[in-house]
């Protein structure tokens, strides 16, 4: 169970490569129980397990830590330098939005970019309504400004919520008009 909430968790390639390390710990017990006990489909299966568990560590703690490790390191790197400051593109699901005076709007969930320019055409947000349901909205580019750690939408919450909600699994190919 441990494992599997860090690997569900989507917490980012550390948590989730160690989740698998705990998986593949209780693959190799389970053979281990599937060989002293005679069970052969036991065996068999755990076996299987360990192998795609392996596979989860070394994707996860291998090459995918890699990628985000060299990420994080442009990040801190354009800090510190006159240019202006990167952030990874995966990192947009997950920051928080704010409006112009630093109050929460919701979260950005994800960003869509045009394919022939490049650049984000909108960032869908969610914003949480009641205990657990929350409202999509597609905010165009031109309406956020980006840091590193959060997404401020310039027009404010009440332009925000003037957006259109996003129907679930059907968003535009553009973003609404915003009105101030």
């Amino acid at each position: 169970m441990i494992a599997a909430m860090m690997t569900a968790a989507n917490l980012g390639a550390r948590v989730t490569g160690w989740g698998f390390v705990v998986f593949t710990i209780g693959s190799l017990c389970w053979s281990w129980i599937g060989v002293s006990s005679g069970q052969t489909n036991l065996l068999a299966t755990n076996l299987f397990l360990t192998l795609v568990n392996v596979v989860g560590i070394w994707r996860w703690l291998g090459r995918q830590r890699g990628y985000e490790d060299g990420g994080k390191s442009a990040e801190v790197a354009s800090r510190r330098s006159s240019v202006p400051s990167l952030f990874t593109a995966t990192g947009i699901p997950g920051t928080s939005v704010v409006d112009a005076q630093g109050e929460a709007i919701g979260k950005a969930v994800e960003a869509l970019v045009e394919c022939g320019t490049g650049t984000v055409s909108y960032v869908v947000v969610a914003q949480r309504t009641a205990a657990v349901a929350e409202v999509l909205r597609a905010v165009p580019y031109a309406q956020l400004s980006f840091a590193s750690d959060r997404l401020t939408f310039k027009p404010g919450c009440a332009a925000f919520e003037a957006l259109p909600p996003l129907k679930d699994g059907d968003w535009p190919a553009a973003p609404a008009a915003v009105k101030a």
